[in-house]
């Protein structure tokens, strides 16, 4: 296990005075060299993260709780077969845009509706804030990551959604994990977890590096889709969840992507001309979620591949028409 001390931390309120360029700079290195950041003075008042702390773990205990627990019992009781591609967590889905469902979701209260739009909104404004520095520090023309998230879309939207999850004290994480290693299909994610109870990894030069808990932060970071716009400058990063014996961890992952009419590519300011650079594809963001869904926990090259493919064929049918 590598150590976590390292973990890059952006204090947000130094992006509007004089260490806003050694800010900067540590933002540049997080989304180059880690793909995973945590922000602190990010604008979302300390009063509204404890509101939907305490909401979010009071809905769990009220109506998941028990549930969670006779499915996880009869389980385990199966051993290692019925475990091996289980995630130790209990979830529900939230979207936001184009079309909210908050309304439609059974058992939520209308006080914890009321603060999980609120929220909704401020991740919204906070993840274009963060798409527009990492355009500053990519050399990009201000905007252009949103614009992207949106390119060939009807809607004229991204999509937008929130996975709640509670991770409940595992009796065997010898068994099962909390959550597979992955790497995220989307944009970019904004976490806000439990500060008390840790599991969150990232792997990173061939080691998993815990993702230390903070108070009021958020985690970010970047997913496949943002690897490919920037064509490999910056990379999405596996990462999990490991099942922990005490306590329960609250996780509240939004996820900013693309429109699923969106077509993404890479940038062609970041496009690299010399031979044995790299490349990526081209694709809608709706073809990558359907393949990605299938192999979510599976390496992403192989998703890029299967879709540079599908060009290759292409570009074949349209010479030899």
């Amino acid at each position: 296990m590598a150590p976590a001390s390292s973990f890059p931390i952006i204090d947000m309120g130094l992006l509007g005075g004089e260490e806003r360029p050694a800010a900067m700079e540590l933002l540049h290195d997080a989304c180059e060299n880690w793909g995973f950041f945590q922000v602190l003075d990010h604008g979302i008042s300390t009063e509204l993260l404890d509101e939907v702390e305490k909401m979010t773990k009071a809905h769990y205990k009220r109506v998941r709780e028990q549930r969670f627990l006779e499915f996880a019992s009869k389980t385990l009781e199966g051993g290692k077969a019925d475990t091996e591609n289980l995630d130790w967590e209990s979830t529900f889905f939230v979207r936001h845009l184009p079309e909210p469902n908050i309304g439609d979701i059974p058992d939520l209260d209308d006080d914890y509706r009321r603060v999980m739009k609120q929220f909704a909104a401020e991740l919204e404004k906070l993840a274009e804030r963060l798409l527009d520095l990492l355009c500053e520090n990519l050399g990009l023309e201000k905007g252009y990551l949103t614009r992207a998230f949106r390119a060939g879309s009807k809607a004229g939207v991204p999509t937008f959604g929130t996975k709640v999850s509670s991770y409940p004290p595992c009796p065997r994480p010898d068994l099962v994990k909390g959550l597979r290693a992955h790497t995220d299909a989307g944009g970019i994610i904004l976490l806000f977890q439990d500060d008390q109870v840790g599991g969150l990894q990232l792997l990173k030069d061939g080691a998993w590096v815990d993702v230390p808990p903070t108070r009021h932060s958020i985690v970010v970071n970047l997913g496949d889709q943002l690897e490919v716009i920037t064509s490999g400058r910056y990379k999405s990063v596996l990462h999990r969840v490991v099942a922990q014996t005490d306590g329960n961890r609250m996780s509240i992952a939004s996820f900013y992507n693309p429109a699923s009419d969106a077509v993404i590519f890479p940038a062609p300011a970041l496009v690299k001309k010399e031979a044995g650079a790299g490349t990526y594809p081209k694709f809608v963001f709706e073809d990558y979620m359907k393949l990605y869904v299938r192999h979510k926990f599976e390496d992403k090259e192989p998703r890029f591949e299967a879709f540079m493919s599908m060009e290759t064929d292409t570009s074949k049918l349209i010479a030899t028409a």
